[in-house]
């Protein structure tokens, strides 16, 4: 200490300046190594509103994804036991619409086709109208198949059904 002389007295000054300083201030407001009061850092460790909004945000996230893959499981499981429902439900669906615009045969489901590829079916009289995605309904027993347009809701074409040798 006794090298630096002026300079030790001045850097001791300022400590005990500092010190009497630390000691007036009380526990609270004591500064830490960094700098910082004890207030400052109890203010540091309660997470900013955005952590919290954000914690609240991923929650709420993970119960929106929980509920979809709880709901996608049990259309799957419902599949599962009845592989047939989603081609019924589609039959019934296509049946009420056209049935609103034509009088259908009773007591008989057609078999309903989906017209995918209507270039290939053009050299048909029955399907000279058809597009892509239009449906054919066919019934059997009442030997009439209808061709119906959804993208315009309305009946192309009715047809007798020739089954061959009958």
């Amino acid at each position: 200490m006794a090298r630096f002389g002026s300079m030790d007295r001045e850097s001791s000054g300022v400590a005990e300046e500092e010190s009497a300083h630390d000691a007036s201030m009380g526990a609270d407001e004591a500064t830490s190594a960094f700098g910082m009061s004890a207030a400052d850092n109890a203010q540091e460790e309660r997470p900013s509103a955005l952590v919290r909004f954000g914690s609240i945000g991923l929650v709420i996230v993970a119960l929106i994804s929980s509920g979809t893959a709880y709901y996608f499981y049990r259309q799957t499981k419902t599949l599962k036991a009845n592989p047939q429902k989603i081609a019924q439900e589609e039959v019934a669906a296509v049946v009420a619409q056209v049935g609103r615009l034509i009088v259908l045969p009773e007591g008989e489901t057609p078999t309903v086709a989906t017209v995918s590829d209507a270039e290939r079916l053009k050299g048909q009289p029955f399907f000279a109208n058809a597009k892509n995605g239009d449906k054919v309904l066919i019934y059997t027993t009442a030997r009439k198949a209808v061709l119906y347009s959804p993208e315009q809701d309305k009946i192309v074409e009715v047809a007798p059904l020739n089954l061959g040798g009958q």
